[in-house]
């Protein structure tokens, strides 16, 4: 199991971000959840079996409408959590 912690940075809210990475999320084995942070980010934890899965999804929501949004983008790797399932929103 491999995990990774991303933020967002840009024009990542009121866009339908966290949204759109859901739908993004249903095409892939990922589990792990996508909220707004007060400061304008957007804060993401996703983590798969296999790290090539992960890496694409992450890719996808790069290459997705969601990139011209997007100014910078910190992934970072993480332990992974045994008690995720499926991929949610969480609220603000």
């Amino acid at each position: 199991m491999t995990a990774k912690h991303v933020l967002y940075s840009g024009r990542v809210q009121g866009v339908g971000f966290r949204y759109s990475t859901k739908r993004i999320a249903s095409g892939f084995d990922v589990t792990g959840w996508v909220k707004n942070l007060p400061d304008g980010r957007v804060e993401m934890l996703a983590q798969a079996l296999e790290a090539e899965e992960l890496d694409a999804f992450i890719e996808d929501i790069q290459q997705s409408s969601l990139g011209s949004h997007i100014k910078q983008r910190e992934v970072n790797a993480i332990a992974a959590e045994s008690n995720l399932r499926g991929f949610s929103i969480l609220r603000d």
